[in-house]
């Protein structure tokens, strides 16, 4: 089955990143020079994709892509599933095809691999360090320009869950619109008045979680709050509405905070600052 993600075109994905590569429409670009002047044409290649770190794999199926757009024909084997964790050293794909094709593809392909499966990994460590079945790790929307759909999926395969998606999908009140509503209350009012579904609101403070929760928002953001004050604040909400804890997350404290019974924890470093994994790929004449 082709890779699908609803909203992204992996197309347009493929052949704007390697477009950039190959300088499409730049004085002299649209050509790979180094691959062009030393490679032969029909040459031909075996390659294999493999990671020098543990990793909780990610984009396999979008590296595919990178390759066979510039070979229809290439042979490609993924040898591990998506969201698979696998040991430093496992091979991850095995390819073959024109030379050429593999070389201008290479960067393209493995940029992607590297990013979304450094994602995963971080994801899959921060779920383990939270180490709650009853609690969901979500991201954020600090997300890479462009690439917020194949960032969150890579969140889903490290074994968290998305946020909201975009602007569009649920109302998120901060300090910014409470600033200009003029109450935590009257902001919610508002976006219940617009009809908007899901409303989000954002809380610093106790005395703001019952004006939010009689004006009408469906879930609570607990904002930088210490354990406890998260445990006063989901003893006061009492289970009427979702509570996010937010803010000041990090390794060390995700347990305690998600220990005060939240019922997610939004991460944002997660896909804003995620490491990339270290992977490789080796060619062989044919």
């Amino acid at each position: 089955m082709a890779f699908q993600l609803e909203g992204f075109d992996l197309d347009q994905f493929v052949q704007a990143m390697l477009s950039e590569d190959l300088g499409e429409g730049l004085p002299g670009g649209g050509r790979d020079v180094t691959s062009e002047s030393v490679i032969p044409a029909d040459a031909r290649f075996a390659g294999a994709m493999d990671t020098r770190d543990a990793i909780h794999v990610a984009g396999l199926p979008v590296a595919q892509a990178f390759f066979r757009a510039l070979d229809p024909a290439m042979k490609v084997d993924i040898l591990v599933q998506e969201g698979a964790s696998v040991p430093a050293g496992t091979d991850l794909m095995r390819l073959e095809g024109n030379a050429r094709a593999l070389l201008t593809a290479e960067r393209a392909a493995l940029n992607t691999v590297q990013h979304l499966s450094g994602i995963a990994t971080m994801v899959a460590g921060y779920v383990a360090a939270m180490d709650n079945p009853d609690c969901t790790l979500l991201d954020t929307r600090k997300t890479i320009p462009g690439l917020r759909h194949l960032e969150k999926y890579a969140v889903r395969m490290g074994g968290g869950a998305n946020h909201r998606m975009g602007l569009w999908d649920a109302a998120m009140i901060k300090d910014n619109h409470v600033l200009v509503a003029g109450s935590v209350g009257e902001a919610v009012r508002r976006a219940v008045d617009a009809g908007v579904k899901d409303i989000i609101c954002e809380v610093d403070r106790i005395d703001q979680i019952e004006p939010a929760l009689e004006a009408g928002a469906t879930r609570l953001l607990l904002d930088n709050m210490d354990p406890p004050t998260l445990r006063e604040a989901v003893s006061l909400v009492a289970g009427r509405v979702p509570t996010e804890a937010s803010g000041g997350i990090s390794l060390d404290t995700i347990r305690a905070k998600a220990a005060t019974g939240v019922d997610f924890v939004s991460v944002g470093r997660l896909t804003q600052s995620a490491p990339a994994a270290d992977i490789g790929l080796d060619f062989t004449p044919l």
